[in-house]
């Protein structure tokens, strides 16, 4: 028999698995799939990889999962191949009870990006539980007297398999005296009653026993058996009667103990009998707990808490029985209320506790699911945040809600935020209930360092030391980690050539600007370079700041003299003559530095001289004048030593020695000059080529003039005697009486004097050596005389087109001699 049935149950579930329907309707994200029940765990229910279009890889890298509202999990993910599976027994009984619908839903969620979908796994009832009667035995007693037709209640047996595995027929052996009697009653259970057929004769039988038999509709069926014992009393003609057969009542979940629910009652035509006992009939242990009656007042009060969301309606028989055994059957049908006790119960389904600030609006941060275990308005949710934050909720399904982005977000702006999920029903009073989520935004490097300043100003003193550092750059970064991790940087350039690197360096971490070589003012005054601050994101963000090097001039340079140029053994000299007026410039000295600012400010003063009353340097612009008039008692040979001196702290300076000759003739400056050479250490050797060059362009000079003149005087003799030959006189020559042996005599004076100043220079015209001379010259010697004025005149423009630079007042005494 046990064997018979396993393989019953066996064929039954192929045959279920055989004929379960995969994927029935996919509407909103929901599928439904059917099985049967106590199917062994880890059998497949349906593949949602197929059904909704999921690879088996999204699943794993959305961390797919299985949720439900109330934490029971039958139904498992298997993950890798994308398929339903039962994780746990299912029981439709003891799931369902006595509903003909059972089905078990629950939620398939993914993350990254979230996705939710409804599935309902609908179990089917297989015939695996046989009727059972409440007792394996009954007892009734009958009075002899009783009726034919007379009825008495049975109690049903129990089959919780539902549909046609559900108790589907009684069988009554033996039917001699009685038969069976099957109403339907208003909740579609089955009533059974005992019909009494055939009078009783307790004298010709005092007990009857018959078979009960239950029967189910499953294949194979299933039945249950109990024995009636029928004690035949005597005399009592009329059974107690109900005054309804149902009784509706109602009871207020949470009511106190001791509640009267309602009151029955029933009648009995006998005398004898009318004493009526009332007693509940197939009582469950929970109706038991809940409820209890009165067996003579037939009162039925509440004895235990009654909560709606457990138990929303009691079917409970009621029987009515005499002392002569008769009974009446009666069913009291008691609703309960619901009261507004249940604050509604928020799930997070999913939640993700780090959002990326460049999510975009309407991104899922958390699924959230809410119950609310009462019903009606009770049970009607309304779920919100607090305003002013940049997310919202959006509702997905019944008591299904996303928390999603409404804005853009920022991090650096706000780094966190608290979000009070808060759901009221629409009780009365309302209940509701909160749930804190903290969110963290992750940051993403949408900014680029800033620095303090565009540009920043660099000054470094000339001669600095190399690798000193002259300046500390920062640059901040608003985002957050590794994205503002800031390191710094040269653009890469070229000054003069050379990289830029060459001359400046900077500390990638600190922004510490170096100094690479010593910088020298004179050489390289500013220059420009731009600095890159770069953080670390990806893909990384950078901006530039110039620095504006100012390389600052320091007094590292004397003044340099440029005239009068001085040489080891110089004996050049500046000549003042005698006659010279107060003021009179000797000469000017000109000097320069290569420093900058005050350190270039130059300023001249006479340190020592052989006279200092006869002299005096401007202290700005170095000339050197007279300042009183220049007498015979002056030494002709006279030093000054000049220092130039500039401005800068400390100062440097240079000096400048200068000889100046104060006479009238060359013969005199000369042995002046020739002792002045001797009294300076200056060097022999080129105070030798100076008065040899002298000498040189002295006899230079005279020889040409003789060869002028013996040109001329050539050319005079054959003119005088072509002249002769022409008018037959001899050849008488003549010479003037100035004249011996064609000697040009000292006939006339040029006096010129010069200066470096050619506003001090002077230069006198021809004038007569004696006039005596030429009053005593003949026709032909004035026309001599005319031509040679002429070829003077010549000479003295060659001698003014000599170079300023050259000393004139020696040079003209060289030439033309004394006055």
């Amino acid at each position: 028999m046990e064997t018979g049935e396993k393989g019953r149950l066996l064929r039954l579930r192929m045959w279920a698995g055989c004929a379960l329907v995969l994927f029935s309707n996919l509407v909103s994200g929901q599928i439904r799939y059917s099985i049967p029940e106590e199917m062994a765990v880890g059998s497949f229910i349906g593949s949602i990889s197929t059904d909704l279009g999921l690879e088996p890889k999204r699943l794993v890298s959305g961390k797919a999962r299985v949720f439900t509202a109330d934490g029971n999990q039958y139904v498992g993910l298997d993950k890798e191949k994308g398929q339903l599976v039962v994780k746990e027994k299912i029981d439709r009984e003891q799931l369902c009870g006595d509903m003909s619908a059972c089905s078990v839903s629950f939620e398939v969620i993914l993350d990254s990006p979230m996705e939710l979908y409804r599935v309902t796994v609908d179990i089917l009832d297989v015939n695996d539980n046989r009727p059972v009667f409440p007792e394996n035995d009954i007892n009734l007693e009958i009075s002899e007297s009783a009726l034919v037709g007379a009825r008495f209640s049975l109690a049903s047996a129990i089959d919780p398999d539902v549909g046609v595995n559900s108790l589907q027929k009684y069988t009554l052996q033996p039917t001699d005296h009685f038969n069976l009697n099957i109403q339907n009653g208003v909740d579609g259970n089955k009533n059974l009653e005992m019909v009494l057929q055939k009078a009783l004769d307790r004298e010709e039988k005092a007990q009857h026993h018959l078979t009960l038999t239950a029967l189910d509709g499953g294949k194979p069926q299933r039945s249950a058996v109990v024995k009636i014992n029928v004690v035949v009393l005597d005399a009592n003609d009329n059974a107690p009667v109900f005054k309804q057969r149902l009784y509706k009542t109602s009871v207020v979940e949470n009511a106190p103990k001791g509640t009267v629910i309602t009151t029955v009652s029933a009648t009995d035509a006998d005398e004898s009998n009318q004493d009526v006992r009332y007693y509940f009939e197939h009582a469950t242990p929970t109706e038991k707990a809940l409820f209890s009656i009165d067996t003579e007042s037939g009162e039925i009060k509440l004895t235990g808490d009654v909560d709606y969301e457990k138990y929303k309606q009691f079917k409970i028989k009621v029987q009515a029985k005499d002392h002569g055994g008769l009974t009446d059957t009666a069913e009291i049908l008691i609703d309960v209320i619901d009261v507004n006790d249940n604050a509604p119960k928020i799930a997070i389904m999913s939640f993700s506790s780090t959002v990326s600030e460049d999510a975009e609006p309407g991104t899922v941060v958390a699924m959230i699911n809410i119950q609310d275990l009462d019903s009606g308005d009770n049970s009607r949710v309304t779920c919100s945040i607090q305003l002013n934050t940049p997310f919202k909720i959006v509702t997905l399904l019944s008591n299904y809600y996303n928390l999603v982005t409404a804005s853009a977000l920022d991090r650096e702006d706000i780094a966190d935020y608290n979000i009070t999920i808060m759901a009221v029903d629409s009780g009365s009073p309302a209940l509701s209930s909160n749930v804190l989520l903290s969110i963290k935004l992750s940051d993403v490097n949408d900014h680029a360092p800033q620095f303090e300043q565009e540009s920043y100003n660099v000054y470094i003193a000339e001669n600095n030391a190399a690798s000193m550092s002259v300046l500390r750059v920062k640059a901040a970064d608003a985002d957050w980690g590794l994205n503002s991790r800031v390191s710094y940087f040269l653009v890469d350039g070229e000054l003069n050539g050379a990289p830029l690197a060459s001359y400046i360096s900077v500390n990638a971490d600190s922004g510490v600007i170096y100094a690479v070589k010593s910088f020298d003012y004179e050489q390289l005054k500013s220059f420009k370079i731009q600095v890159k601050a770069q953080d670390g994101g990806s893909p990384p963000m950078s901006s530039n700041t110039t620095l504006n090097i100012l390389i600052q001039d320091q007094n590292d340079n004397a003044p340099q003299v440029l005239y009068p140029v001085q040489t080891g053994g110089s004996v050049v000299a500046e000549i003042v003559p005698r006659s010279a007026d107060v003021g009179y410039l000797v000469t000017k000295v000109v000097a320069v530095d290569v420093d900058s600012g005050q350190n270039a400010w130059l300023s001249y003063k006479l340190q020592k001289a052989t006279d200092r009353a006869l002299f005096e340097v401007g202290a700005q612009n170095g000339e050197i004048r007279t300042v009183r008039q220049v007498t015979d008692k002056d030494a002709v040979k006279q030093k000054l030593t000049v220092v130039v001196e500039d401005n800068g702290q400390p100062s440097r300076s240079a000096v400048v020695n200068i000889n100046v000759a104060v006479a009238d003739t060359f013969p005199e400056v000369l042995s002046e000059f020739t002792d002045l050479a001797r009294d300076n250490n200056y060097n022999d050797n080129l105070t030798f080529y100076l008065i040899l060059a002298l000498a040189a362009v002295s006899v230079l000079f005279i020889v040409s003039i003789i060869a002028i003149i013996s040109v001329k005087i050539h050319r005079w003799r054959q003119n005088r005697l072509f002249y002769k030959s022409a008018a037959n006189l001899p050849v008488i020559p003549y010479y003037p009486p100035s004249y011996s042996d064609g000697t040009l005599q000292h006939m006339y004076n040029y006096e010129m004097c010069g200066t470096t100043d050619s506003r001090m220079s002077d230069v006198k015209n021809i004038r007569p050596y004696s006039q005596n001379t030429l009053g005593n010259v003949s026709l032909m010697g004035t026309v001599q005389r005319e031509k040679r004025e002429v070829e003077d005149t010549d000479l003295l423009s060659e001698v003014r087109l000599l170079p300023r630079s050259f000393n004139c007042s020696l040079c003209a005494q060289v030439i033309c001699g004394p006055s």
